[in-house]
Protein backbone atom coordinates (compact mmCIF):
# COMPACT_ATOMS: atom_id res chain seq x y z
CA UNK A 1 0.00 0.00 0.00
CA UNK A 2 1.73 3.30 -0.46
CA UNK A 3 2.00 6.16 1.75
CA UNK A 4 -0.25 9.19 0.95
CA UNK A 5 1.77 12.43 0.14
CA UNK A 6 0.04 16.10 -0.06
CA UNK A 7 1.62 18.26 -2.90
CA UNK A 8 0.16 21.56 -2.22
CA UNK A 9 0.69 24.89 -4.31
CA UNK A 10 0.60 28.69 -3.41
CA UNK A 11 0.84 31.48 -5.00
CA UNK A 12 1.42 35.53 -4.98
CA UNK A 13 -1.66 36.84 -3.29
CA UNK A 14 -1.22 34.31 -0.20
CA UNK A 15 2.69 34.92 -0.41
CA UNK A 16 2.20 38.89 -0.26
CA UNK A 17 -0.28 38.63 2.60
CA UNK A 18 1.54 38.07 5.57
CA UNK A 19 -1.16 37.70 8.38
CA UNK A 20 -3.23 35.06 5.48
CA UNK A 21 0.52 33.24 5.18
CA UNK A 22 0.83 32.75 8.48
CA UNK A 23 -2.72 31.11 9.39
CA UNK A 24 -1.85 28.69 6.26
CA UNK A 25 1.45 27.69 7.12
CA UNK A 26 -0.08 26.89 10.41
CA UNK A 27 -2.71 24.69 8.65
CA UNK A 28 -0.09 23.32 6.69
CA UNK A 29 2.42 22.08 9.70
CA UNK A 30 -0.57 20.39 11.34
CA UNK A 31 -0.87 17.81 7.93
CA UNK A 32 -0.08 14.79 9.33
CA UNK A 33 0.70 13.06 6.31
CA UNK A 34 4.02 13.23 4.05
CA UNK A 35 3.68 16.97 2.15
CA UNK A 36 5.67 18.89 -0.30
CA UNK A 37 4.38 23.21 -0.75
CA UNK A 38 5.46 24.81 -4.10
CA UNK A 39 5.74 28.60 -4.15
CA UNK A 40 4.97 31.08 -6.50
CA UNK A 41 6.36 34.60 -6.60
CA UNK A 42 3.68 37.23 -5.62
CA UNK A 43 4.19 41.46 -6.72
CA UNK A 44 7.97 41.41 -4.64
CA UNK A 45 9.97 40.68 -7.72
CA UNK A 46 7.41 43.29 -9.86
CA UNK A 47 7.91 45.86 -6.96
CA UNK A 48 11.28 45.33 -6.71
CA UNK A 49 12.03 45.92 -10.34
CA UNK A 50 10.41 48.71 -10.54
CA UNK A 51 12.49 50.47 -7.89
CA UNK A 52 15.38 48.63 -9.48
CA UNK A 53 14.69 50.38 -13.14
CA UNK A 54 14.36 46.93 -14.78
CA UNK A 55 11.87 46.94 -17.43
CA UNK A 56 9.50 43.81 -17.26
CA UNK A 57 8.09 43.02 -20.38
CA UNK A 58 4.98 40.80 -20.52
CA UNK A 59 3.41 38.64 -23.62
CA UNK A 60 -0.15 37.92 -23.24
CA UNK A 61 0.13 37.61 -18.90
CA UNK A 62 3.59 35.34 -19.42
CA UNK A 63 6.76 37.32 -18.27
CA UNK A 64 9.67 37.52 -20.43
CA UNK A 65 12.56 36.37 -18.56
CA UNK A 66 16.01 38.71 -19.61
CA UNK A 67 19.24 37.84 -17.72
CA UNK A 68 18.65 40.99 -15.41
CA UNK A 69 15.06 39.32 -14.25
CA UNK A 70 15.87 36.16 -14.33
CA UNK A 71 19.01 37.46 -11.51
CA UNK A 72 16.39 39.26 -9.96
CA UNK A 73 13.75 36.51 -9.80
CA UNK A 74 15.84 33.76 -8.40
CA UNK A 75 17.01 36.36 -5.78
CA UNK A 76 13.50 36.60 -4.39
CA UNK A 77 11.82 33.55 -5.17
CA UNK A 78 14.44 30.93 -4.27
CA UNK A 79 15.91 33.59 -1.59
CA UNK A 80 13.43 35.49 0.37
CA UNK A 81 10.50 34.25 0.05
CA UNK A 82 11.44 30.69 -0.19
CA UNK A 83 13.86 30.75 2.85
CA UNK A 84 10.83 33.21 4.74
CA UNK A 85 8.57 30.22 4.76
CA UNK A 86 11.17 27.64 5.58
CA UNK A 87 11.49 30.25 8.45
CA UNK A 88 8.12 30.15 9.46
CA UNK A 89 7.50 26.63 8.99
CA UNK A 90 10.08 25.86 11.10
CA UNK A 91 8.84 28.09 14.14
CA UNK A 92 5.96 25.93 13.87
CA UNK A 93 8.21 22.74 14.62
CA UNK A 94 7.79 21.84 10.79
CA UNK A 95 11.22 20.05 9.34
CA UNK A 96 10.75 22.09 6.30
CA UNK A 97 13.60 22.38 3.80
CA UNK A 98 13.87 24.96 0.87
CA UNK A 99 15.07 24.29 -2.75
CA UNK A 100 15.34 25.29 -5.95
CA UNK A 101 15.43 23.16 -9.03
CA UNK A 102 19.06 23.21 -9.44
CA UNK A 103 19.70 21.83 -5.72
CA UNK A 104 20.13 18.53 -6.15
CA UNK A 105 19.25 18.24 -9.59
CA UNK A 106 15.55 18.09 -8.37
CA UNK A 107 14.21 19.81 -11.15
CA UNK A 108 15.73 19.64 -14.77
CA UNK A 109 14.26 21.84 -17.49
CA UNK A 110 14.66 23.29 -20.88
CA UNK A 111 13.96 26.04 -22.34
CA UNK A 112 10.94 27.43 -23.61
CA UNK A 113 11.06 26.92 -27.76
CA UNK A 114 8.02 29.54 -28.89
CA UNK A 115 7.81 29.89 -32.88
CA UNK A 116 7.79 33.71 -32.85
CA UNK A 117 8.56 34.84 -28.85
CA UNK A 118 11.82 34.26 -27.11
CA UNK A 119 10.81 34.11 -23.17
CA UNK A 120 14.52 34.44 -22.41
CA UNK A 121 15.03 32.44 -19.42
CA UNK A 122 11.97 30.51 -19.33
CA UNK A 123 12.09 27.27 -18.57
CA UNK A 124 9.20 24.14 -19.25
CA UNK A 125 8.82 21.13 -17.41
CA UNK A 126 7.25 17.43 -17.78
CA UNK A 127 7.32 14.65 -14.89
CA UNK A 128 10.39 12.90 -16.06
CA UNK A 129 12.41 16.35 -15.17
CA UNK A 130 12.01 15.39 -11.64
CA UNK A 131 14.29 13.77 -9.55
CA UNK A 132 11.78 11.27 -8.14
CA UNK A 133 14.51 9.12 -6.34
CA UNK A 134 16.17 11.98 -4.35
CA UNK A 135 12.40 13.59 -3.69
CA UNK A 136 11.22 10.42 -2.14
CA UNK A 137 14.29 9.91 0.08
CA UNK A 138 13.81 13.65 1.38
CA UNK A 139 10.23 12.50 2.59
CA UNK A 140 11.88 9.59 3.74
CA UNK A 141 14.11 11.28 6.01
CA UNK A 142 10.48 12.91 7.49
CA UNK A 143 12.00 16.70 6.06
CA UNK A 144 9.11 18.84 3.97
CA UNK A 145 10.51 19.83 0.57
CA UNK A 146 9.69 23.69 -0.37
CA UNK A 147 9.73 24.43 -3.74
CA UNK A 148 10.55 27.64 -5.26
CA UNK A 149 9.92 28.08 -9.05
CA UNK A 150 13.25 27.99 -10.28
CA UNK A 151 14.77 25.33 -11.77
CA UNK A 152 17.81 24.69 -13.96
CA UNK A 153 19.38 22.90 -17.28
CA UNK A 154 22.29 21.23 -16.03
CA UNK A 155 24.04 23.39 -18.93
CA UNK A 156 25.05 26.66 -16.06
CA UNK A 157 21.53 28.06 -16.95
CA UNK A 158 18.58 28.90 -14.02
CA UNK A 159 14.90 29.31 -15.30
CA UNK A 160 12.09 31.32 -14.55
CA UNK A 161 9.31 27.99 -14.30
CA UNK A 162 5.37 28.30 -13.92
CA UNK A 163 4.91 27.32 -10.02
CA UNK A 164 1.73 25.64 -11.16
CA UNK A 165 3.30 23.47 -13.74
CA UNK A 166 6.12 22.50 -10.85
CA UNK A 167 3.60 21.30 -8.62
CA UNK A 168 1.30 19.28 -11.58
CA UNK A 169 4.70 18.02 -12.83
CA UNK A 170 6.11 16.82 -9.28
CA UNK A 171 2.24 14.85 -8.42
CA UNK A 172 2.83 12.87 -11.54
CA UNK A 173 6.45 11.94 -11.27
CA UNK A 174 5.43 10.81 -7.39
CA UNK A 175 2.62 9.00 -8.47
CA UNK A 176 4.31 5.78 -9.05
CA UNK A 177 5.58 5.94 -5.31
CA UNK A 178 3.12 7.25 -3.49
CA UNK A 179 -0.56 7.81 -3.23
CA UNK A 180 -0.88 11.37 -4.41
CA UNK A 181 -3.10 14.22 -3.35
CA UNK A 182 -3.01 17.67 -5.74
CA UNK A 183 -4.34 20.92 -3.80
CA UNK A 184 -3.92 24.76 -6.05
CA UNK A 185 -4.68 26.53 -3.07
CA UNK A 186 -5.96 30.13 -4.35
CA UNK A 187 -7.98 33.00 -3.41
CA UNK A 188 -11.28 31.57 -4.56
CA UNK A 189 -13.46 29.40 -3.33
CA UNK A 190 -12.70 26.98 -6.25
CA UNK A 191 -13.62 27.27 -9.76
CA UNK A 192 -16.69 30.01 -10.00
CA UNK A 193 -19.33 29.16 -12.81
CA UNK A 194 -19.54 32.95 -12.16
CA UNK A 195 -15.99 35.12 -11.06
CA UNK A 196 -18.62 37.73 -9.02
CA UNK A 197 -20.41 35.00 -6.78
CA UNK A 198 -18.37 33.24 -4.38
CA UNK A 199 -21.03 30.42 -3.95
CA UNK A 200 -21.06 29.31 -7.65
CA UNK A 201 -18.65 26.96 -7.12
CA UNK A 202 -18.53 24.08 -9.86
CA UNK A 203 -17.99 20.79 -7.62
CA UNK A 204 -16.04 18.75 -10.46
CA UNK A 205 -14.89 19.55 -13.95
CA UNK A 206 -13.41 16.71 -16.40
CA UNK A 207 -11.48 17.84 -19.24
CA UNK A 208 -14.44 18.14 -21.38
CA UNK A 209 -16.66 20.27 -19.17
CA UNK A 210 -13.73 22.33 -19.00
CA UNK A 211 -13.03 22.50 -22.58
CA UNK A 212 -16.89 23.54 -22.99
CA UNK A 213 -16.24 26.05 -20.09
CA UNK A 214 -13.01 27.31 -21.58
CA UNK A 215 -15.23 27.90 -25.07
CA UNK A 216 -18.02 30.06 -23.53
CA UNK A 217 -15.33 32.34 -21.70
CA UNK A 218 -16.86 31.41 -18.42
CA UNK A 219 -13.26 31.18 -17.00
CA UNK A 220 -11.22 34.18 -16.08
CA UNK A 221 -7.58 33.64 -17.41
CA UNK A 222 -6.10 33.44 -14.03
CA UNK A 223 -7.59 29.98 -13.64
CA UNK A 224 -6.43 28.64 -16.66
CA UNK A 225 -2.76 27.55 -16.02
CA UNK A 226 -3.95 25.91 -13.11
CA UNK A 227 -6.81 23.98 -14.22
CA UNK A 228 -4.40 23.00 -17.40
CA UNK A 229 -2.32 21.63 -15.05
CA UNK A 230 -4.89 20.02 -12.63
CA UNK A 231 -6.59 17.98 -16.16
CA UNK A 232 -2.42 17.15 -17.01
CA UNK A 233 -1.81 15.56 -13.44
CA UNK A 234 -5.35 13.79 -13.22
CA UNK A 235 -4.94 12.25 -16.92
CA UNK A 236 -1.38 11.44 -15.14
CA UNK A 237 -2.35 8.65 -12.25
CA UNK A 238 -2.67 11.62 -9.89
CA UNK A 239 -4.59 10.10 -7.39
CA UNK A 240 -6.52 13.46 -6.49
CA UNK A 241 -6.57 16.83 -7.87
CA UNK A 242 -8.34 19.83 -6.21
CA UNK A 243 -8.61 23.71 -6.43
CA UNK A 244 -9.47 25.17 -3.06
CA UNK A 245 -9.49 28.38 -1.25
CA UNK A 246 -6.27 28.65 0.55
CA UNK A 247 -8.33 29.60 4.18
CA UNK A 248 -9.88 26.09 3.75
CA UNK A 249 -6.83 23.53 3.61
CA UNK A 250 -7.57 22.57 6.86
CA UNK A 251 -11.03 21.82 6.14
CA UNK A 252 -10.44 20.34 3.25
CA UNK A 253 -8.20 17.92 5.00
CA UNK A 254 -10.44 17.13 7.70
CA UNK A 255 -13.70 16.84 5.34
CA UNK A 256 -12.84 16.88 1.77
CA UNK A 257 -15.88 19.73 1.40
CA UNK A 258 -13.95 22.03 0.20
CA UNK A 259 -13.17 23.87 -3.59
CA UNK A 260 -13.70 22.03 -6.66
CA UNK A 261 -12.83 18.52 -7.50
CA UNK A 262 -10.74 17.43 -11.21
CA UNK A 263 -12.25 14.32 -12.54
CA UNK A 264 -11.43 12.44 -15.72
Amino acid sequence: MKNKIYIIKIGGALIDDERLLDQFLDQFSEIKEKKILVHGGGKLATELAAKLGIEQKMINGRRITDKETLDLVTMVYAGGINKNIVEKLQHKNCNAIGFSGADGNLIKAKKRVHPEIDFGFVGDVNKKSVNKKLVSKLIKLDLVPVFSAITHDKKGNLFNTNADTIASVMAQALSSKFEVELLYCFDKEGVLEDVNNPESVIKSVSEKEFSELKEKGKLHKGILPKLENAIGAIKNNVNKVFLIKETELKNHIENHHAGTEICL
